[in-house]
């Protein structure tokens, strides 16, 4: 035991706390929960819940089942939508072998990984995402045509929306859990919305998102309506993206600003932004894990689907926010690419990774991008040396299986998983006959 269990101790005593949800992840992002009784809590703490790995997406297999759920108390917060009396809170855990060793497979163990690696560099990552989601009305039939909620668009003020209501009151919830929120808005989308969090180190932005997520969705019933961070499930509207801005900090340093250099970016900075550029098609099948991901990428609306980076450039991969030479600090570079359906703990993992690689490896950064990549030719892309990110899902996997760096930084057993059921979605996917088909074909042919 030590203090900050302590703390919890008595903060679940004082609040008359009954129940205490344990969270973790599964390889795919799908959030998992146990609860226990605030009786079971100090022996939580001190050995960990045990339960079947094997039964769980891609965290072991089933000769090798037995597995600890420990909790970190540095996430023990108040669940404030689980009604007036208060009774459940929630903490994050980390998943452990019987020996207590911390699990290879474990999602947020492979975010620590990377982490740990760029500590060793002297750095440490910050992430600030940038939300969005779409809420529909509810309906009895679940494949029926989504119905957003209104037919609002980019920063409208749709009069007496429920978007508005259902904004506030997540960030009402989200702020009483110590989740900072910087912006909110309506998307371009109808019924789309957007939610920035504030900046805060990775791991806490990733366990942050996996709170959001859920959060977002029990409002979202307490409305009458439903949300869902599916990244394209409109065919004709934008997709839902997370922008995420990155910022590299050595103690309180932000090591990306340099204020005389062009667009104020020092040279680590531009090295950071030349690994993501160099690598991002082997992330994508991490950053964008789903079929439906590429309907969003190669589907309009801002998403970036080339590979480059320019200066306050929404149609580049990585855009370098407006310069503030009295805000150093604040510097960053935004990453369009990742979706919301992401699992944010490999996600970032494999973003710094490759950040990281470009400053190991001293790359250099190609000239930025000024032009709309979108209205380019394919033979004027060509000659920029702007090369295209994967088509589908397929694509980005076979890009993937050929990447040391992801599988380095995956592990082996996360690698082959996610690889494994890629290759499983695609080709689901693939075996589908779609409504388009009927409808373009059955009575045609």
């Amino acid at each position: 035991m030590n203090a900050q269990t302590d703390r919890v101790l008595a903060q679940v005593e004082e609040r008359g706390i009954r129940f205490i949800r344990l969270w973790f992840t599964d390889v795919l992002g799908t959030l998992k929960s146990v609860a226990i009784t605030r009786e079971e809590l100090e022996q939580a703490f001190d050995e960990g819940i045990g339960f079947d790995g094997s039964a769980i997406q891609g965290l072991t297999r089933v000769y090798e089942a037995d597995m600890l759920a420990k909790p970190d108390p540095a996430t023990f917060q108040v669940l404030p939508w689980r009604g007036q009396t208060q009774g459940t809170a929630r903490m994050f855990c980390d998943i452990l072998t019987p020996d207590g060793a911390p699990s290879l497979a474990d999602p947020r163990n492979v975010l620590r990984r990377a982490l740990t690696k760029a500590a060793s560099l002297g750095f440490s990552l910050y992430t600030h995402p940038e939300v969005e989601f779409y809420l529909f009305e509810q309906q009895a039939d679940q494949a029926a045509a989504p119905i957003p909620v209104d037919s609002g668009g980019y920063f409208d003020h749709v009069a007496r929306g429920s978007t508005h209501d259902f904004r506030r009151a997540a960030i009402a919830m989200l702020e009483t859990m110590g989740i900072s929120v910087e912006y909110s808005h309506h998307e371009a989308g109808p019924g789309q919305s957007e939610i920035d969090l504030r900046s805060a180190d990775a791991l806490t932005t990733a366990d942050n998102l996996m709170t959001f997520r859920t959060l977002v969705k029990e409002i979202a019933l307490e409305h009458g309506v439903f949300a869902t961070f599916m990244p394209k499930p409109l065919v004709d509207q934008p997709g839902s993206g997370m922008h995420t801005h990155l910022s590299l900090f050595e103690g309180d340093r932000n090591v990306f600003h340099d204020p005389g250099a062009q667009y104020g970016l020092s040279r680590i900075a531009r090295q950071f932004i030349a690994g993501l550029l160099i690598h991002a098609a082997e992330v994508t099948a991490v950053t964008n894990q789903h079929v439906n991901s590429y309907k969003r990428l190669w589907g309009g609306s801002e998403a970036p689907s080339y590979v480059c980076w320019g200066h306050n450039n929404r149609s580049a991969l990585v855009r370098v926010p407006m310069h503030k030479p009295r805000k150093g600090d604040s510097a960053s570079i935004e990453y369009r690419g990742i979706d919301s359906a992401t699992n944010p703990y490999l996600a970032f993992a494999v973003m710094l990774a490759a950040g990281l690689k470009g400053i190991e490896q001293g790359y250099e950064l190609p000239e930025a991008t000024d032009d709309d990549v979108w209205n380019l030719t394919d033979a004027e892309r060509r000659a920029l040396g702007i090369t295209p990110l994967p088509h589908d899902l397929a694509a980005a996997t076979e890009v993937m299986e050929r990447s040391e760096l992801v599988a380095e930084t995956l592990g082996e057993h996360v690698f082959r998983y996610v690889l494994a059921n890629k290759r499983a979605e695609w080709d689901e996917y693939r075996a589908q006959v779609t409504p388009w088909e009927i409808k373009r074909f059955l009575h045609r042919l």
